[in-house]
């Protein structure tokens, strides 16, 4: 039995039309692009890294993995070299889910975010910050940044993340100096940067 109204009115193993994406400015493909079916609901659905009877929670497990800088409530993840010139995760340094966020942790959230967008914007190839929270691979509430490369216009919007696996890597080289130089501006505002 399908759980809501919503559910029930959807065409579960049809194609949906991409002809709402193809042609705007941000969607990246072009021609006869095609829509896998609509697969039914996983109920119920499986569990998340970290919650009972998933994966263990990669942050708990490695607190330091990746990280290239931190201070007493946060730490920031670099994963690379990627197709952009930095892609980046926030991440308490407790294990919450954003909806169990204490309010304390969750003040310091905002400004936070303007500290990271601040430091990537600060690499002589990026206009822009953009930050995202998907919340289906791991219970340990975490934003990804992924910043925009100065004048690829078309990079803009949702699509970014799709553009990152796709674009050529970076050189290791510069992935490392990119890291380096954002958690070194982090670092000046506060906590520590972390080799790598």
């Amino acid at each position: 039995m399908l759980p809501s109204e919503y559910h029930r009115r959807l065409p579960y193993g049809e194609r949906m039309s991409p002809e709402p994406l193809v042609g705007h400015p941000f969607f990246p493909f072009e021609g006869d692009v095609q829509v896998v079916p609509l697969a039914e609901p996983v109920l119920p659905e499986p569990p998340r890294a970290g919650e009972p009877g998933g994966k263990p929670c990669a942050k708990c497990a490695d607190p330091d993995g990746f990280v290239i800088w931190r201070d007493d409530q946060w730490s920031l993840k670099a994963f690379g070299p990627t197709g952009l010139p930095f892609v980046a995760v926030l991440e308490p340094q407790e294990h919450y889910r954003l909806d169990n966020l204490p309010a304390e942790l969750t003040a310091t959230l905002g400004p936070m975010i303007q500290r990271v967008a601040k430091a990537i914007q600060g690499i002589d190839s990026v206009a822009r910050t953009h930050f995202n929270r998907w919340g289906d691979g791991s219970e340990h509430f975490h934003l990804w940044f992924m910043a925009r490369p100065l004048g690829m216009m078309q990079l803009r919007g949702a699509m970014i993340a799709a553009w990152d696996d796709m674009l050529p890597k970076i050189p290791e080289d510069e992935f490392a100096a990119n890291a380096r130089q954002v958690a070194a501006a982090l670092a000046e505002d506060g906590g520590e940067t972390v080799g790598r």
